[in-house]
């Protein structure tokens, strides 16, 4: 990448392999997609009553399972996340490089699952369906313009050299 991409940044913006660190918008929609995983957790974690958080958040439990099969593209990002690191695997790699489409893809078929849910199966509102589609939408605008995201897809940590 030319050095013009990188005018707008710090030294604080990179990360120990000189690449940019992740635009924060992603974990954001990370959280988003996985959110159906996260409520699991904290129903987990809640010694007094395992299923109150998932029945409060989610009063259809076909729902929440429904998200919970939506949330797992978001579960394969956060792996590739978390492999991305020099003398990663091929795979790690090539899955970074298609990680927008991914991300469009977790989204879309988080999106899917919701509108199915309301027009099949009666399992949300008209309002959440409203609210689940302009954040999907702006998480797409966000991705779609988000400079720096398309900064962290061209970069690839690489191994550096001792000084």
């Amino acid at each position: 990448m030319s050095a013009k991409y990188y005018a707008n940044f710090l030294p604080k913006d990179f990360d120990n392999f000189d690449c940019l660190k992740l635009a924060p918008g992603i974990y954001l929609i990370l959280l988003f997609v996985l959110r159906a995983y996260i409520v699991w957790i904290m129903s987990v974690t809640n010694m007094r009553d395992h299923v109150g958080i998932i029945q409060w958040i989610y009063p259809q439990t076909s729902l929440f399972y429904l998200n919970l099969v939506s949330g797992v593209v978001g579960l394969f990002i956060v792996l590739v996340l978390s492999l991305r690191r020099p003398n990663a695997e091929p795979w790690v790699r090539i899955c970074w490089e298609k990680c927008k489409v991914l991300l469009f893809l977790a989204l879309a078929f988080d999106l899917l699952i919701g509108v199915l849910g309301y027009f099949i199966w009666h399992l949300q509102s008209v309002s959440w369906i409203i609210v689940h589609c302009a954040l999907v939408m702006s998480a797409v605008g966000y991705i779609l313009k988000s400079k720096r995201f398309s900064i962290n897809i061209a970069e690839f940590p690489e191994a550096l050299p001792e000084k």
